[in-house]
């Protein structure tokens, strides 16, 4: 099980350990609560009719910036939701309540600004060492070029490259348009 996955389970125990019934847990992969545009959270926001109440195991599950935890917050006031941070329900009207959320909402943003640091620290040294080099071109430099040998005899069509190449028609593209430039003494994408 990927440290991924066991992160989903924690939190899917914390929601279950909260009352919520598995059915009406609401997932995005791939996402962190920094991205405030998410599928599952959209979904989760709009399965909300006055009166329910909305839970997350954790502010910086549902937000990672003040901002965004404000405006869903406010969003659920308005439409007569609650909700329930951790098995504490948030009370805006409540100034020791106001006081909590913006707390948790700060520490959020505040970890979140943490992780995204190291990381730019992380890959900064793993590229000074060598160790990060991006992605992995398709082709190697000799594939290439016998797929551009291919493409300026015009045996092939693109689809037909593409399958003996086992790559995409939009990588035999760029794969042209690069030898195209090199061809020109223009080396700008």
């Amino acid at each position: 099980m990927s440290t991924e996955e066991q992160d989903l389970t924690a939190q899917r125990d914390a929601l279950a350990a909260l009352g919520v019934e598995p059915e009406r847990v609401y997932v995005d992969h791939g996402f962190t609560g920094r991205n405030k545009n998410r599928a599952g959270l959209r979904e989760a926001l709009a399965a909300c009719r006055a009166g329910d109440t909305f839970v997350v195991a954790k502010l910086d599950r549902l937000a990672r910036s003040v901002r965004d935890a404000h405006e869903i917050a406010d969003d659920l006031a308005s439409r007569e939701i609650k909700l329930n941070i951790g098995g504490s329900v948030h009370d805006p009207t409540d100034p020791m309540g106001k006081l909590l959320f913006n707390v948790l909402a700060m520490i959020a943003e505040f970890e979140a600004d943490l992780i995204s640091m190291r990381t730019r620290e992380g890959m900064k040294v793993a590229k000074a060492n060598g160790r990060l080099r991006g992605k992995q071109p398709k082709l190697t430099v000799k594939q290439e070029a016998h797929l551009l040998e291919l493409h300026d005899a015009g045996e092939y069509t693109m689809a037909e490259m593409a399958e003996l190449f086992s790559i995409s028609r939009s990588t035999i593209y760029r794969a042209v348009e690069r030898g195209q430039r090199k061809k020109s003494g223009t080396n700008s994408p």
